[in-house]
């Protein structure tokens, strides 16, 4: 499962460095992406290290640039990932605010390359998602990131950097907590989430994902009213809406995201995936089914092998017991039988467990409401 034909041109990549691509006109661009688009995977996946107490971990703002308005709940991100034993570093870039974005592209893009190509980096945590971090992706160096492969986590918008990067370069990405909303949480981290970022990132566990007892949609205006823990509400656990058992491997990210990357290079290849999607809560009911439905129409439900839906907001508006969710669902993947859950912990309430991309997995659904999902092997060396 981690080993891909490929046509993959490496000589190609071996005559570029770092600031060949940008000197690149549009025309070498295309053909660029023209050679990356006979690449159906890597050869082989790529596992970052493990995390040690002790390594540094870099912060980047690829997208929004929000954490120069929250320099509070920025500092206590830092402070929290002090206290669990680490060292940190922000990217140069990262407070920057342009607009809606962090900086300018080549900003943004200087300060991810900056934190692979720097040996004393072992992990790189980004502030936030936003909408733009999909600019990125045409001017990074893969050759780069393949070369000093480490741990890269985020979640929301990040879900373009996260696919371009494995389907470029075979290393395992994580769709996982983020410095503001996360570990700048009043009180810290929260119990679930850091079980899951000690037990993947840190242990090299192939762990299973069990439900939190409780979670989180409160909001509090950041460095304004998150001066307390949030209310918490007692969780269901991930419900089945399609009974069945499937092996494969995980793709996970934002639903809207990974559609923008569609007819892209960096679109994921999905054939045996076992699909993770979330979005936010300002999403509506109208908009996932259209996503959905794009799925359907591109051919993703026809390659797949399980569907694994995270927790919405409140503010998304599927009704009771998520009446409109399951309807959408069923429509869109009406005449497949792969198993579906959903309500898993991600997505954009909290907490939140860590999706390894790339990392063979089991999903099983019962009839009886029973759900077993786990990893089948680890994603950190």
């Amino acid at each position: 499962m981690n080993d891909y034909d490929s046509n993959y041109d490496y000589e190609f990549w071996k005559q570029l460095s770092m600031p060949d691509i940008y000197q690149l006109t549009f025309d070498e661009k295309k053909q660029l992406m023209n050679v990356t688009r006979t690449m159906g995977g890597v050869k082989r996946l790529i596992r970052p290290k493990r995390l040690q107490r002790g390594d540094t971990i870099g912060i980047v703002s690829p997208s929004s640039g929000i954490a120069a308005l929250c320099p509070r709940r920025l500092q206590r991100g830092i402070e929290e990932l002090k206290r669990l034993g680490f060292q940190v570093i922000v990217g140069k870039n990262a407070k920057k605010r342009n607009e809606y974005m962090a900086g300018t592209m080549e900003e943004r893009i200087e300060d991810l390359h900056e934190m692979f190509a720097n040996s004393e980096v072992k992990a790189i945590i980004t502030t936030i998602g936003g909408t733009c971090s999909h600019q990125l992706l045409e001017d990074l160096d893969y050759r780069l990131i393949q070369n000093n492969p480490k741990i890269f986590m985020g979640y929301s918008d990040i879900t373009a950097l996260h696919l371009a990067i494995f389907k470029q370069t075979g290393l395992v990405t994580f769709l996982g907590p983020a410095l503001l909303p996360q570990f700048g949480e009043y009180g810290g981290l929260l119990d679930y989430t850091k079980e899951y970022f000690e037990d993947v990132l840190i242990k090299g566990k192939a762990v299973e994902f069990r439900h939190s007892k409780e979670w989180i949609s409160e909001r509090l205006l950041w460095d304004q009213e998150d001066n307390r823990k949030r209310k918490t509400i007692p969780n269901k656990g991930t419900k089945v809406l399609k009974p069945g058992r499937a092996e494969g491997k995980i793709i996970a990210g934002n639903m809207g995201v990974m559609l923008l990357l569609a007819g892209t290079p960096y679109f994921p290849d999905v054939n045996d995936a076992i699909l993770c999607l979330e979005d936010d809560e300002e999403e509506t009911p109208a908009s996932i089914d259209r996503f959905l439905t794009q799925m359907r129409h591109i051919g993703v439900f026809e390659k797949i092998k399980a569907l694994v839906v995270g927790r919405f907001h409140p503010l998304v508006g599927f009704g009771e017991d998520n009446k409109f969710l399951k309807e959408i669902l069923l429509r869109a993947t009406r005449d497949y039988d792969f198993p579906i859950v959903y309500d898993a912990d991600f997505g954009h309430t909290d907490p939140m467990m860590i999706l390894a991309n790339g990392i063979n997995s089991s999903l099983e659904a019962k009839e009886n409401g029973d759900v077993s999902f786990r990893m089948l092997e680890v994603a950190v060396d």
